[in-house]
């Protein structure tokens, strides 16, 4: 079974004041989790794509594995960012919760997801990327690092255009995440919802794009593990214009997008 389209939409928005309303500490506590079940995956998909040269058979594997973060987030009712990107935005949009509430989400839920985020990286850095937790790299510590110098250096090597280039692949990224965000609140059952998430995050991975809390790990566990990039040109050429481009992907091309495609259907066929 499944709710109709404009009820997913509705459902979004009842989602998004339920979301505008917590506490900067139940933010904070529910996007650290967040960011932890993201960062899980993206350790999975390092280890599991460790060793493989098929350019499309290793994104496809990455692909596979990274969904778990979000199936996790989704189903337990945990906070993150790139979905609050659209959620709470939807609730504003029917006038359920005000901007100044987006806003105060949103930096909570930031913070929260990053240091969700450098715990796991931490935590697989002192763990499975190393011997012991000594400074020699296991093979899986060693693709950390070739992960974090391909999500920074080769927009650096680029300038003005690596910036673009990294907030276009962000937008894409985004849709596809509150895509996946929307297929599961439209399935009234747990395998819905899990197929509904999986096909799109396994899209967003296998193809390319950027995904701002998904690097709040990748990049820090290079970092820590050796990486030819620092702190500031984590922030400056991936994060930055990463959350940029996150932010138009899920508030311009899924809520306010949905919002207008459904909103006269709302006011005339649902409750209020």
């Amino acid at each position: 079974m499944a709710n109709k389209p404009v009820e997913v939409v509705q459902l979004a928005g009842d989602a998004g004041k339920y979301k505008a309303n917590l506490t900067a500490g139940n933010y904070l506590v529910r996007s650290f989790m967040a960011g932890l079940f993201i960062a899980v995956g993206g350790a999975l998909a390092t280890v599991c794509s460790t060793g493989t040269t098929i350019p499309g058979i290793k994104s496809l594997i990455t692909g596979s594995v990274f969904p778990v973060g979000l199936i996790a987030i989704v189903l337990t009712g945990m906070s993150l960012f790139t979905g609050d990107t659209m959620l709470i935005p939807m609730a504003v949009f029917q006038k359920k919760t005000t901007w100044s509430r987006v806003l105060n989400a949103w930096f909570w839920v930031y913070i929260g997801n990053f240091i969700g985020s450098l715990f796991w990286a931490y935590l697989m850095v002192v763990g499975p990327f190393s011997k012991g937790g000594g400074p020699e790299l296991t093979v899986f510590g060693q693709n950390a690092i070739a992960i974090a110098e391909a999500k920074t250096l080769p927009y650096m090597a680029v300038g003005g255009m690596g910036l673009w280039s990294a907030f276009m692949k962000a937008i894409a990224c985004n849709l596809l995440v509150n895509v996946a965000i929307l297929l599961a609140l439209s399935s009234k059952n747990m395998v819905g919802k899990f197929f509904g998430i999986w096909f799109p995050i396994m899209a967003f991975v296998s193809s390319g794009f950027e995904h701002s809390v998904a690097n709040m790990y990748f990049i820090p566990a290079g970092i820590m593990a050796g990486a030819n990039v620092t702190w500031g040109q984590f922030i400056q050429w991936n994060l930055v214009p990463v959350t940029l481009g996150n932010i138009v992907g899920g508030f311009i091309f899924i809520g306010a997008v949905y919002y207008w495609s459904f909103k006269h259907e709302m006011s005339t066929a649902l409750p209020t």
